[in-house]
C-alpha cells in the first residue's frame, strides 16, 4: 500500500518543511490537523507535519529494511498509511493524536523531485531490461524490485550529473569554477578520497569556497555540523533552497571543461547488472535474521530538517552569543547548585522567540573557577550535536554569565518517574534507550560525560530524552581515557571501581554510570545504594556485590545493568554494544 500514498489526498510529494507549515497555516492550524510529505533525507522514507497548539511539528516516518515503517523508535507498521491511522488512535510519542488530514488545495498535485523522475525510468528500464517484461507483469515487477534497487541508484547516479567531477584537485575545482561565467552560487562536488569523503567548491563573490563532506559510520553524507543525507542528490536538492550554513545558496552546475559529460542515466544500468537482485516473486531474507534494523543506527525522533537549532532565524548570522536584549527571563527557579540557579527564559528573535533555559553564575567574589567551569561546559557543548544531547545556544554576558540551553519541559528523569509510576516498561525502555544513543554518540566523538545520571537526563516529552549537564565532560584527544588530578566532589554511586581507584575516566566508566542510570530509571527514580555512604558502596562494588534488580524490572534490562557493573575496563562493553542491546529488547517488546 505504499505505493498507494502519492493517491492520498493528504501526500504533498517532495515539499520542504517550510512549505508543509504554510499548508498546515492555510488550513487553519487546527490542533491535529496534519499532512504527509516525501523525506528529504531518508531514502524511500516520509515525513508527517502535524499542528499543535498553533506550533508545527515534524516526525520521519523511516522505511525499515524488511519493508515496514514506523516513526523512528515506535510500532511498526506495513505502510505510511497504517501508521497514520494507528496514530489517530494513539497519540504513543506523537504530540498530539492525528485528527484532520489537510488535504492538498484544488490543482494542487503532489511534488516530484528532479531526482524522482530519473530513478523512475531507470528502475522501470532496468527491469523491463532484465526480465523481457511488458504490462501487468512488468508493473508489479517494478513494485518487488523497488526496494532492491532504489538505493543503489541514488547512491550511484551522482557519478553521472553536471556538478560532479570526479576524483579532481582542490586548484583544479577552483580553474573549473572560475574558467566559466563567474555566478554567485555556481558549484561543483568532487571526490576526496576512496572512503566516501567529498568536497563541495561554491563560488561566492569571485572565491571559491571549499566544504568538506563526510560520510559517517552509518553511511550518512553531511558538511561539518550540518544536516545529514542518504545521497549526495539529496544534500545538492537541500541546498539549493537553503544556504542552512553556506555562505549561500547553490545555483547552478559548473560546466565540465571538455563538454563530455553524459546524461544522468548514461552508464548506470550496465552497473547495476553487476549488482545481484532476486528475481520478481523472490525475496532476499536471512534465515536467521534478527531484528530488522533500520538501514542506520541513530533513530531520530523527529525529521532531521527540525532538529535544524530551532534557536537561530534563517536570515541571521549563527552565534554564539546571545544578547541580553533578546533574553527574558521568567520567576521561578528550574533547578540551582554550586554554580548558582537555572531559570526559564524566552529568547526572542527576529521572527520567532522560543522557551530556554538559562544558566545563570552567582554574582560573588572569588568565583572564578566557577566561572572557567561555566565557559568550559559551554565549549564542550558546542562541538556537540545529536537530538539526544540538549543543545546550547549561546553565552550571555550581562549582569551575570548565563549559559542559554534549550528547554526540556519535563525536567529530569528520575523525577519525571517518581511522579508519574503509571508510566510503562516499555515507555522506560524507550527513553533508556535513547540514552544510550546519545551517548553511543559521544563514544564515537571521544567524549567522556563523567557525570552520567537520571538527574542529568532531561525530558523534552514522555518519550524524548537529552543528556545535559556536561560540566564534567572531557574530550579524550591522545588516548582512550582521562586521568584526574584529585578527587573533587565526585558522583560516588555513579562512578566505576578504577575511577575511585585510579582516578581514571573512560566511554567504558560512562557505560558503569549508564548500568546505574539504567537502575534508577527501572525502579522509577529511586535513589541507587539508598542509606549507604559512599566508602560502603565502594567495600560492596570491591566485594563483588551489586544492586539487586528494581521491582518488576525486566530480567533481560537487569542482565544489561550487571554487565555495565563488569568489574574489568577491559571486559566491560562498550555503547556500540549496549545500544543495540536495548534496541533488539525495544524492537521486541514492541511486536
Amino acid at each position: 500500500m505504499a505505493d498507494k500514498v502519492p493517491t492520498l489526498p493528504y501526500f504533498y510529494g517532495n515539499i520542504t518543511r517550510e512549505d508543509a507549515e504554510d499548508y498546515l497555516r492555510q488550513a487553519g492550524m487546527s490542533d491535529g490537523l496534519y499532512l504527509l510529505r516525501q523525506s528529504r533525507n531518508y531514502l524511500g522514507g516520509f515525513a508527517l507535519s502535524v499542528a499543535y497548539n498553533r506550533q508545527c511539528y515534524h516526525y520521519t516516518i523511516e522505511r525499515e529494511m524488511n519493508d515496514t515503517y514506523a516513526i523512528a523508535g515506535g510500532k511498526s507498521h506495513r505502510n505510511p498509511i497504517d501508521v497514520i491511522d494507528y496514530h489517530a488512535q494513539e497519540s504513543d510519542g506523537l504530540i498530539c493524536l492525528l485528527k484532520k488530514p489537510c488535504n492538498r488545495p484544488r490543482g494542487v498535485e503532489p511534488k516530484v523531485g528532479a531526482f524522482e523522475d530519473l530513478k523512475e525510468q531507470l528502475i522501470r528500464q532496468y527491469v523491463k531490461q532484465t526480465w523481457n517484461l511488458q504490462g501487468a507483469a512488468l508493473e508489479q515487477a517494478i513494485i518487488s524490485q523497488r526496494p532492491q534497487l532504489e538505493k543503489l541508484i541514488a547512491t550511484t547516479a551522482h557519478e553521472k550529473m553536471p556538478w560532479f567531477h570526479g576524483s579532481i584537485s582542490r586548484e583544479e575545482s577552483e580553474l573549473r569554477l572560475h574558467n566559466s561565467a563567474r555566478v554567485n552560487g555556481k558549484f561543483l562536488i568532487r571526490q576526496r578520497d576512496t572512503n566516501g569523503s567529498f568536497a563541495l567548491g561554491l563560488l561566492h563573490n569571485g572565491q571559491v569556497m571549499h566544504y568538506r563532506i563526510d560520510k559517517d559510520k552509518a553511511g550518512k553524507l553531511s558538511i561539518p555540523d550540518g544536516k545529514k543525507f542518504d545521497t549526495l542528490w539529496q544534500l545538492v536538492e537541500h541546498y539549493s533552497y537553503k544556504p542552512d550554513g553556506l555562505l549561500r545558496v547553490l545555483t547552478e552546475a559548473c560546466p565540465h571543461p571538455d563538454g563530455s559529460h553524459r546524461g544522468p542515466a548514461s552508464g548506470i544500468l550496465s552497473r547495476l547488472k553487476s549488482y545481484s537482485f532476486p528475481k520478481p516473486g523472490q525475496k532476499k531474507v536471512p534465515k536467521h535474521a534478527k531484528i530488522p534494523s533500520p538501514p542506520y543506527l541513530q533513530y531520530m525522533p523527529m525529521d532531521t530538517e527540525v532538529y535544524e537549532s530551532p534557536y537561530a532565524d534563517p536570515d541571521e548570522l549563527r552565534t554564539t552569543t546571545v544578547d541580553r536584549k533578546q533574553l527574558y527571563l521568567e520567576d521561578g527557579e528550574l533547578g540551582s547548585g554550586n554554580f548558582g540557579t537555572v531559570l526559564r527564559g524566552i529568547y526572542k528573535m527576529r521572527k520567532k522567540e522560543k522557551p530556554v533555559a538559562v544558566k545563570i553564575l552567582k554574582n560573588e567574589e572569588n568565583n572564578e573557577a566557577i566561572k572557567q567551569d561555566m565557559l568550559r561546559e559551554a565549549e564542550v557543548m558546542q562541538q556537540l550535536d545529536n537530538p539526544y544531547i540538549v543543545r546550547m545556544i549561546g553565552i550571555c554576558e550581562a549582569e551575570n554569565l548565563m549559559l542559554v540551553m534549550e528547554l526540556a519541559e519535563l525536567g529530569p528523569l528520575h523525577k519525571f518517574l517518581q511522579r508519574n509510576k503509571h508510566v510503562s516498561m516499555k515507555n522506560i525502555t524507550e527513553l533508556v534507550h535513547q540514552v544510550s544513543m546519545g551517548m553511543k554518540y559521544l563514544e564515537e566523538h571521544n567524549f567522556v560525560h563523567r557525570d552520567l545520571a537520571a538527574r542529568n537526563v532531561l525530558l523534552v516529552t514522555q518519550h524524548y530524552a537529552k543528556i545535559s549537564d556536561f560540566g564534567l565532560s572531557k574530550a579524550l584527544e591522545d588516548s582512550d581515557c582521562y586521568k584526574s588530578k584529585g578527587v573533587g566532589k565526585w558522583p560516588v554511586k555513579w562512578y566505576a571501581p578504577e575511577c575511585m581507584n585510579f582516578f581514571k575516566f573512560s566511554c567504558k566508566s560512562d557505560v558503569w554510570s549508564f548500568g546505574v542510570l539504567m537502575w534508577e530509571a527501572y525502579s522509577y527514580g529511586q535513589k541507587p545504594y539508598k542509606g549507604m555512604k559512599g566508602n560502603e558502596v565502594i567495600q560492596m562494588i570491591e566485594s563483588g556485590q551489586r544492586m539487586a534488580a528494581p521491582v518488576n524490572c525486566p530480567p533481560e534490562m537487569y542482565d544489561l545493568m550487571k554487565k555495565c557493573w563488569t568489574y574489568k575496563v577491559d571486559e566491560r562493553p562498550g555503547f556500540v554494544v549496549v545500544e543495540p542491546r536495548l534496541r533488539q529488547y525495544y524492537y521486541d517488546i514492541s511486536h
